[in-house]
């Protein structure tokens, strides 16, 4: 049985899911974490985010790293997939992640997880 996503939620466990399933969600949650962080969308940008991620992210402080942040308004929607890190009941997608304005690579973090039978975000981060 797949859900609304097409994964096969008979695994319900996203390690157990094939590099390429996971892959063909995870590319287009980063694209969407990626615009949504350039143009200031903190609604569409926490829209994949799980529960506890949700609860945890505080809207205040989001919007105004979101205001003043040189670097997560100006991402470039290039970015380089490194690999793939398999733990517990969560996978971490890693990312070279540039600046459309400052020189440099960062590496971003996305970590991907099963919440009611849909792919979560858990974890989303630059560094």
């Amino acid at each position: 049985m797949e859900n609304n996503l097409g994964v096969d939620t008979q695994f319900m466990n996203i390690t157990e899911q094939s590099d390429e399933d996971i892959l063909a969600i995870a590319h287009p949650m980063w694209r969407d974490l990626v615009k949504n962080s350039n143009q200031g969308n903190y609604g569409d940008f926490v829209k994949g985010f799980s529960r506890s991620m949700t609860l945890a992210m505080n809207e205040v402080e989001a919007g105004r790293q979101f205001a003043t942040s040189e670097l997560t308004r100006n991402l470039s929607e290039n970015f380089d997939y490194l690999g793939i890190i398999r733990r517990g009941e969560h996978v971490t997608v890693l990312y070279r992640q540039r600046s459309s304005k400052r020189e440099g690579e960062w590496l971003g973090r996305l970590v991907l997880g099963f919440e009611d039978g849909e792919i979560r975000i858990f974890g989303a981060s630059i560094f």
